[in-house]
């Protein structure tokens, strides 16, 4: 049948049923007793029990006098028996005329085994409590377009039970971080989104205008700045998860908007971000996988076993055979560069050369969780120096399975020392560079006023789920990725 005339007959039964006095619109709840999944795991006590399940009927098989369907709740589908003895004779006729798969209703009856053993409920009473007046996709293959699944999330949910796991276990990873966290006496916290100036990340802002303040904001970059002010104020242990955006492109790992969790620890230092990293890591593991062995794709991934160490200049050693230790200054890096074959650009300093190295020529090897630690000072505004080697900094990045999964300090709390990088951020800003930090005075004045020494943390929430659910693309975690709006003419 075209979808034009199956459009039209959902249509005629709702009218049909509007005229009648039956607008299953104007049901305003349904008291649920059981879900599917509950009826299955307590059959033993629940057999011969009345329930009442509500959800999307996704399958229906009309006979003579008796038939099937089911009920798909959060939990899953439970199959319904519905006999015209039992419902009725109008009731039976009614499920064979109006309901249609799609719909949701309303199910009251006794839980029982058939004879070929499967657990169902034979109905006494069937409620439609909505129309379905679009047809879902057909069931034997499901909603496969991937553009289509991201725009329509909706539909994906219902189609693909994976899908709907998968969100499931995004939730349980938020809450288990939550409970690592408050177990270790940290406080949660909210701070801004809209920010008179994004700093606390390399990363270019959205920019956009409030207007009953007439002033030019931005949409934050990261948590940072805001989470340390907390540090000042004496709250020593804090942390927050929250959508951070970057105007920058969309690929498998990134979204111009995204889940970050930041938090941050006064009286310790990136050592203690490591234990607490590889800590936290291991516990959600637990949790979530059922161990500390998984499979990521055809990698099994350990977290059981210690996380490796491992400089950015020595990784760099390993892989490229270059010992930035031993270069003198920015123009024999960029030499360097020149050499391999490896694009810069002109305000790029020698510490941005070896990020650059490291980039190309290790992060493919990062696969077993890795910390790379000792980042240069150039590209690390607001951490703190290595005291036996100022031109590094205290700062690690985790890998696993070459991505990159946290980044975290040994915080600057000198307030001198900070102004002078700001004002170098501000330079590298002036010369081009549209991802450089600006001075901030408030936080400045924060610093001033003292902050301890602290230990700080970055985590990308959406790259852990990828990770824990075996997901190939950062879209398949989000529940609606960032997605080019559909001319009229291509919906």
């Amino acid at each position: 049948m075209p979808q034009e005339d199956i459009l039209a007959v959902k249509r005629e039964k709702l009218a049909t049923l509007q005229k009648e006095g039956r607008d299953p619109f104007q049901i305003t709840k349904y008291d649920v007793t059981h879900h599917a999944q509950e009826i299955k795991d307590s059959f033993d006590t629940l057999e011969g029990q009345t329930v009442r399940v509500a959800g999307r009927m996704m399958f229906k098989r009309k006979m003579g006098k008796a038939s099937f369907c089911n009920c798909m709740d959060k939990s899953g589908k439970i199959q319904i028996y519905v006999a015209r003895d039992t419902i009725g004779e109008a009731a039976y006729d009614d499920f064979k005329k109006y309901l249609d798969v799609g719909d949701i209703i309303g199910v009251e009856g006794e839980v029982f085994r058939t004879q070929t053993g499967e657990i169902s409920i034979h109905a006494a009473k069937l409620t439609l409590l909505s129309k379905e007046l679009k047809p879902l996709p057909e069931k034997f293959h499901g909603l496969t377009d991937t553009d289509l699944r991201y725009r329509q999330r909706y539909v994906d949910l219902i189609m693909n039970e994976e899908v709907k796991d998968t969100f499931i276990k995004r939730s349980q990873i938020i809450k288990e971080i939550r409970n690592f966290l408050d177990g270790r006496d940290f406080m949660e916290v909210e701070t801004p989104m809209l920010v008179s100036n994004a700093g606390g990340a390399a990363a270019r802002p959205f920019e956009t205008h409030y207007n009953a303040l007439d002033e030019d904001v931005k949409l934050r970059i990261s948590l940072e700045l805001y989470l340390k002010r907390l540090i000042v104020g004496g709250l020593e242990r804090v942390y927050e998860i929250g959508r951070v955006f970057r105007n920058e492109g969309v690929d498998t790992r990134h979204n111009p908007e995204f889940t970050l969790m930041e938090l941050y620890q006064a009286y310790t230092d990136y050592y203690g971000m490591m234990e607490l990293t590889e800590s936290m890591f291991r516990y959600l593991a637990e949790k979530v996988c059922g161990s500390t062995k998984f499979t990521y794709r055809d990698v099994e991934l350990d977290f059981g076993k210690p996380f490796e160490r491992m400089t950015m200049n020595d990784c760099i050693k390993q892989y490229a055979n270059v010992d930035f230790d031993t270069v003198a200054d920015d123009e024999a890096a960029k030499a360097l560069a020149k050499e391999h074959h490896i694009e810069y650009e002109d305000f790029h300093t020698k510490g941005d050369i070896i990020n650059l190295f490291f980039e190309t020529y290790c992060e493919e090897h990062l696969i077993q969780p890795t910390f790379i630690m000792d980042h240069p000072l150039a590209i690390s505004p607001l951490t703190k120096k290595k005291p036996d080697d100022p031109a590094k900094v205290e700062r690690f990045e985790l890998f696993i399975n070459t991505w990159e999964m946290c980044n975290a300090y040994s915080e600057l709390n000198d307030p001198i020392d900070q102004r002078e990088r700001f004002a170098a951020q501000d330079a590298l800003a002036d010369a081009g560079d549209e991802e450089a930090n600006h001075t901030d005075e408030d936080f400045l004045n924060a610093l001033e006023i003292g902050m301890p020494p602290t230990g700080g943390i970055g985590y990308g929430i959406d790259r852990l789920v990828m990770l824990l659910t075996n997901s190939e693309s950062i879209r398949d975690v989000l529940l609606f990725p960032t997605l080019k709006t559909m001319s009229k003419e291509s919906q």
